[in-house]
């Protein structure tokens, strides 16, 4: 990716937003989102004061990026576009998801328009395409809620982002300087937004969705410019005290549930009239069109979650129906934004032990892919994202010892803090990650379920062989380069010729003490067949009744892990 100069404060050339370019916005988006999550959810008063919407907008665009991620062959933007509309409007969550399940698509209803106009032909979106693609996305968000704008909102930074996008594209600026523009426009309109919405006002804060829609509007910067705009973090300021008294006028309760359902079999008349009937049960109704997809997106807030279900039946046929108890803490999610009750997370290196803990079910994370470094370890913050990304509401976490225990904490931390149930395992290598897992039960309570696998794992005794690569004095005396060394505690036990010499020692050692499975690991350094044969043998031969299973795990570093139950 090349970048040009920037001349007078101003990027002049940048990367074209293509497809690959929409997926790869999509992916800094949800990583943005998760660092301002905290930020959002304090903003939150408005339609409820729920501290939910930084949640909502998050696991809506992870929706939109894994159904992006599923045309992994396609850098078409056209596909691209209608994967993140699909993908945000089968996945929204809350009254900001559906939002931005319109914005997005507003993006694929353009770009699939232009397509058509040239033949089937559009290789990226510029500036002119983009702003009129978020007026787009504005004409969608209020048809949404029934027609009616309500200024204060994130439409209003919507709508002052794309104006800004239009002013630019027609003066001849390019794409990477409209972007500056729209972040700019949006950083306005978002601070003017107490001052159009009195409850706003009255909180000190400024409009969550817009806060969001500015996390989202940067990310798309930094994706096409390399740069990443500094923004000042919002917090609620010193509450507005109401001109009129208030003591005897008595609030009316919010609403107890929020219902989302995915419509079809239904017309226009059908969902104007469904809206009539959800306005008579509740209130922050919306009702969006579900464009290539088909159907409407429903939404509302309402204290009888069974008759918003029976007014969908009447028109047409609901399904993905979620029911979320709406919680008022900053801390709490809904339960309906999970996918799944419980899932475990390990962390693993080589591509072989991403296909062995994915076959035991496991959500892997992996450190350091692409890089040459096979020590780097995991931070919090991209364990925080693996953790969400599971989409569980329980996670058990198999850091496997490519976590720091500071990073551990921090990154576990955080999560519970956003309502998340983890459970972090003392798995110090994959081979005890590896024995834990195979004692899990999904259906166990989660507390039940944690300590039957740390038991397992604390008692798979685990070591590693490495090739020594100098000459040093070790506890087990001097290696030479080429030399196998037995390590098992972060010491050196057993100094051997080669790397076999060293594992068969280390496996007598373990075995010393009792057990009858072994497991070694082989990494990607090492002669797999040469090495499974000899251990079979003197496993075989020295250890009758005791059972040896390796795995090609390819993994960096250690030349073998190995492990006894």
């Amino acid at each position: 990716m090349e970048f040009g100069p920037a001349v007078s404060g101003q990027v002049e050339s940048g990367r074209l937003l293509d497809g690959s370019a929409l997926r790869d916005w999509a992916h800094t988006a949800v990583g943005d989102l998760i660092t301002h999550i905290d930020e959002i959810n304090r903003l939150n008063v408005f339609p409820v004061a729920d501290a939910d919407t930084g949640v909502n907008m998050l696991f809506t665009m992870r929706s939109a990026l894994a159904e992006a991620n599923t045309e992994a062959k396609s850098s078409h933007v056209v596909t691209l576009a209608a994967a993140l509309s699909s993908g945000a409007l089968n996945g929204a969550r809350g009254n900001s998801g559906v939002i931005l399940s319109q914005i997005l698509r507003g993006i694929a209803d353009v770009t699939a328009r232009a397509a058509d106009e040239s033949g089937g032909r559009l290789d990226d979106i510029d500036a002119a395409l983009l702003g009129a693609a978020l007026h787009r996305g504005v004409d969608l968000v209020v048809a949404s809620m029934g027609g009616q704008e309500v200024h204060g909102t994130i439409v209003s930074v919507l709508k002052a982002a794309a104006d800004a996008v239009e002013s630019a594209a027609n003066a001849g600026a390019a794409l990477p300087e409209a972007l500056t523009a729209a972040g700019d426009a949006a950083v306005v309109a978002l601070e003017k937004t107490p001052e159009q919405l009195d409850v706003l006002g009255r909180a000190g804060v400024v409009d969550a969705g817009g806060r969001g829609l500015l996390v989202l509007l940067d990310a798309l910067c930094s994706t096409v410019t390399g740069q990443a705009p500094n923004r000042k973090v919002y917090e609620p300021a010193p509450r507005r005290q109401p001109a009129e008294p208030a003591g005897d006028v008595a609030q009316p309760p919010a609403p107890q549930f929020e219902v989302m359902y995915l419509l079809g079999g239904c017309d226009d008349e059908g969902a104007e009239l469904l809206r009539d009937r959800l306005d008579e049960l509740g209130e922050s109704v919306a009702i969006a069109t579900a464009g290539v997809v088909g159907g409407y997106s429903v939404h509302v807030h309402t204290d009888n979650a069974g008759a918003a279900i029976e007014a969908g039946l009447a028109i047409g046929d609901p399904r993905r129906i979620q029911i979320s108890v709406l919680t008022s803490g900053t801390s709490g999610l809904p339960p309906g934004s999970w996918t799944r009750e419980r899932a475990v997370l390990a962390v693993v290196d080589g591509d072989g032990a991403i296909e062995l803990f994915g076959e035991e079910g496991a959500c892997v994370l992996r450190p350091d892919p692409l890089g040459e470094n096979p020590t780097t370890l995991i931070t919090a913050q991209q364990l925080l994202r693996a953790v969400v990304d599971t989409g569980a509401a329980q996670v058990m976490v198999l850091p496997n010892g490519y976590v720091a225990a500071e990073e551990l904490v921090a990154g576990c931390t955080a999560a519970i803090g956003w309502g998340i149930d983890v459970v972090p395992l003392p798995t110090g290598s994959m081979v005890q990650g590896l024995a834990a897992l195979a004692v899990h039960e999904p259906d166990r309570q989660a507390v039940d379920d944690g300590y039957t696998m740390a038991r397992a794992a604390g008692s798979a005794r685990h070591g590693a062989v490495r090739i020594a690569a100098e000459t040093a004095l070790t506890w087990a005396g001097t290696c030479e380069p080429g030399n196998g060394l037995g390590i098992a505690g972060d010491e050196v036990l057993i100094v051997a010729p080669d790397v076999v010499a060293a594992a068969t020692g280390l496996i007598d050692l373990f075995l010393g003490a009792g057990g009858e499975l072994v497991t070694v690991l082989v990494g990607a350094c090492i002669d797999a067949d040469l090495v499974e044969a000899r251990l079979q043998a003197h496993v075989h031969d020295q250890h009758p009744g005791s059972e040896l299973v390796t795995y090609r795990t390819g993994h960096r570093g250690d030349a073998l892990l190995i492990g006894v139950e």
